[in-house]
This record gives structure tokens, C-alpha cells and sequence, in this order.
């Protein structure tokens, strides 16, 4: 399997971990990446991913309830600067950004005001495609970064993080286990696809 470096839901290890107890037979090969490609192409046998970018010829089940990216930063952070109020203030403060690969430029905030869908290009301190990085930086005090509330939650919850900007950030499509049209689906991606909705 192909699956996103974010999904949280599905790659934080009981899932995984209550499927190789129930198939101990079957083995599971799964590549974490957030590139885009034809998964039928490179071989894999299904992928995890955002529901807004799957393909529209892909089956798919639902992983994980519906998503919100989210704008976090740790107290100590805000001590220093006045937390932002709109988005575009981002552009004032030290930010923390992702990008998928070297080559690409790092993503740009996401926000809706008003059923208006925008972005938000930063100029980031720091660019890294580990998102461990990104949250261990942002809990010392370093900067604002963006990424999946899903992702954030533990730092959250225990205060090392404080969400910003809530109110331009509305939930969207979740993650889905998704996998090609087929007259006849592989037996251990049926019980794949079966232990998913059971447990989800």
C-alpha cells in the first residue's frame, strides 16, 4: 500500500496492529508517501489518501472521519507575539512549513472565509518534509506551523500546542483506503477492505 504520511487514523497502530492479529498469515508492505501517483502503475495494491485527490476511476472506504487542517503554535510562542487573528497576519509572524518533496514548493495554508476557498503563501524559517520536526520545532517556541488537527491532537490536548485561526478552518472529505476497479478483487484485499469498515 501507498499511504499518506498524515493519515493518522489509519498509520497511528491499532488498525494495523488489530489486522495483523486477525490475518497473521497475510504480510502488509506499506510505503509512506505523499506523492501523487497511479498506483496500478507502480504495482501497489491500494493506497490511503485525502478523498479530494483520489482518482475518479478508484474505489474507495472511508478511513477516517472527516478532516480539518488547522494553524498551531505553542504558548510559549504566542508569549512573544500576538496570536494571529486573520490569515493573511500569517504572513507577520515566523512560520513552520512542509513540503512533499525537495523540489516542491512548501504547501501553502489552506482557509475559507465566507464559502471562499484561498491559500495563504508564507515565506517559512524552517521547510522540512518531516512532520515530526515541524510539531518538536513549533512546541519549542520556534514558529507557527499547519498540518491535520488528527495530527496535532496528542500536543494539543496535553497544551503543548494552542490552535489559531479556528474559524477559517471548516472541516472537509477524510481519508480513504482506496484500491482499483476490478472484476475480481485479491482475496487479502477484500479482508483488508472488510477489517477497515468494521473498524473504522
Amino acid at each position: 500500500m501507498a499511504v499518506s504520511t498524515i493519515a493518522e487514523r489509519f498509520i497511528s497502530g491499532p488498525l494495523l496492529a488489530s489486522f495483523m492479529e486477525a490475518y497473521p498469515d497475510l504480510h502488509l508492505d506499506i510505503t509512506m508517501t505523499d506523492a501523487e501517483f497511479d498506483i496500478v502503475e507502480a504495482r501497489f495494491d491500494a493506497g490511503v489518501r485525502l478523498g479530494e485527490v483520489l482518482e475518479q476511476d478508484m474505489l474507495a472506504v472511508p478511513v477516517s472521519s472527516a478532516q480539518r487542517h488547522c494553524a498551531v503554535a505553542s504558548p510559549k510562542y504566542l508569549a512573544t507575539r500576538a496570536a494571529p487573528l486573520h490569515s493573511q497576519d500569517l504572513t507577520g509572524h515566523v512560520c513552520i512549513g512542509w513540503r512533499p518533496r525537495p523540489d516542491a514548493a512548501p504547501y501553502r495554508g489552506e482557509f475559507t472565509e465566507n464559502g471562499r476557498d484561498f491559500d495563504v503563501a508564507v515565506d517559512p524559517a524552517l521547510s522540512t518534509y518531516d512532520l515530526g520536526l515541524m510539531i518538536r520545532t513549533a512546541c519549542a517556541g520556534a514558529g507557527i506551523t499547519f498540518g491535520m488537527v488528527e495530527t496535532f491532537q496528542p500536543y494539543l490536548t496535553n497544551g503543548k500546542l494552542v490552535p489559531l485561526l479556528e474559524d477559517f478552518c471548516p472541516p472537509f472529505d477524510g481519508f480513504y483506503l482506496y484500491y482499483p476497479k476490478r472484476h475480481r478483487q485479491p482475496l487479502k484485499l477484500r479482508v483488508l477492505i472488510d477489517h477497515v469498515r468494521t473498524h473504522r
